[in-house]
């Protein structure tokens, strides 16, 4: 089975667009404000929304797809902590519907309300709704809920505390994932998603987290940012801040994906960090649009450069594909176990 664990519905109804523009008309003008949460979108709309992920999965042969709302849609900076909860609750059912009518192409992962300022306790009833009632099986995280501005603690800040507990207790990773950009020096996927990565592995390095919670896993996203290039500098900033070795401080607890839109960068990440801590994803659609003239393939045919990898056993490329994914959900293991569909040994 081939498992995609980082893909946002890009494709959405415009009926959501036009209740967010609402929803954000009303911060001005509450006359403006939807009326109601009832985007009024039908099962056909939903399933017609995604034929272009489904085509994709077909023609690039994966099965499955951890699918969340779309990350630049996020927009935790925007509005109030109210608009963030609104937005959240709207979106997650949204994912909730079409996982639903298709269990078999997708299953969901949600956003949280975040606010800048406020509390990530905040957030555990809708993360609690969105496992418990639900049935997703992760939740991204944004680190930086100001939109570029980076105004909140670091990760390793008991600030952030809350929300580990309840991931823990709950048995879910999360996915560090920011949002669009305010700060007009960073564009939102070319440098502000670069950028929190590579962040927030650094905070990951600086704090001892896992000591407090070792259970607690993290994706990091798009190859982990400038993480694998630079990798030698983050051992020896480990070892210079008298912490354990880095595979021991942090890589236990900490997963990269394969959003990485040439060979020679998939070619290094599988060359420098360990295939235990690789889970296939594409972020299809949106992030890497159009073909490659060099090669003329999609950039985002992610499977297309693992494929291409020499030296990857048959063990390793089933880590990759799908085994490391059932080990960093554990409810999607359940929920494919509770297919029929058993994890293979090796």
């Amino acid at each position: 089975m081939i498992i995609d664990t980082h893909c946002h519905y890009t494709t959405e109804p415009p009926a959501l667009h036009t209740f967010r523009d609402k929803q954000l008309a009303g911060l001005a003008d509450p006359a403006r404000k939807p009326a109601t949460t009832d985007l009024g979108i039908s099962d056909e709309a939903l399933i017609k929304s995604v034929e272009p992920q489904l085509k994709l999965q077909r023609e690039r042969g994966s099965d499955l797809t951890i699918f969340s709302p779309r990350a630049a849609g996020m927009a935790h900076h925007v509005g109030t902590e109210a608009t963030s909860h609104q937005w959240a609750t709207v979106s997650n059912d949204l994912i909730h519907r079409l996982c639903t009518l298709l269990p078999n192409n997708f299953v969901g992962v949600g956003q949280l309300p975040q606010f800048p300022g406020v509390s990530p306790k905040n957030c555990i009833p809708e993360l609690e709704r969105m496992v418990n009632e639900l049935g997703f099986v992760g939740v991204n995280l944004n680190p930086d809920p100001s939109g570029g501005y980076w105004t909140d603690p670091p990760l390793i800040d008991r600030y952030w505390y809350p929300i580990y507990e309840k991931l823990v207790e709950l048995n879910v990773p999360a996915m560090i994932h920011v949002t669009s950009c305010c700060n007009p020096n960073f564009h939102h996927t070319g440098a502000h998603y670069i950028n929190a990565d590579t962040a927030a592995f650094m905070q990951l390095i600086q704090g001892n987290l896992f000591k407090d919670f070792p259970t607690l896993k993290f994706v990091i996203p798009h190859g982990g940012g400038a993480v694998p290039y630079h990798w030698g500098r983050y051992r020896g900033l480990c070892l210079s801040m008298k912490k354990t070795q880095l595979m021991d401080h942090v890589m236990n607890n900490v997963f990269f994906d394969t959003c990485v839109y040439h060979l020679p960068g998939i070619e290094l990440l599988t060359k420098v960090i360990p295939v235990e801590n690789i889970l296939f994803a594409s972020e299809m659609l949106g992030a890497v649009p159009g073909i490659d003239p060099e090669t003329g393939f999609a950039f985002d045919d992610t499977k297309r450069y693992i494929d291409q990898v020499q030296g990857l056993s048959e063990a390793a490329r089933y880590k990759i594909f799908e085994g490391n994914a059932r080990l960093v959900y554990p409810r999607l293991d359940a929920l494919l176990t509770a297919r029929g569909h058993a994890a293979q040994t090796f």
